[in-house]
């Protein structure tokens, strides 16, 4: 995903975040802006991985409709 380009940009943090993420940067021997990139990236990767998988949503409607009636039925 990282093109090596960086591009600056400014946003407002909670002071108490921010104080901890510049501690755990001081304590791992990084600099702040390692970790925003890696916190940016893990968000990325956990938004991407939430999305149902498209062959995931299709199998799932194909067994509502060959199943749903017999589902209906169960759940009386």
């Amino acid at each position: 995903m990282s093109t090596g380009r960086r591009e600056k940009f400014a946003t407002q943090v909670d002071a108490e975040i921010l104080s901890s993420v510049r501690s755990l940067a001081r304590a791992e021997g990084r600099q702040l802006q390692a970790l925003v990139d890696e916190a940016l990236a893990d968000l990325i990767d956990k938004r991407k991985q939430a999305r149902p998988r498209p062959h995931v949503m299709s199998a799932c409607r194909a067994s509502h409709e060959n199943f749903g009636p017999l589902c209906e039925k169960l759940a009386e």
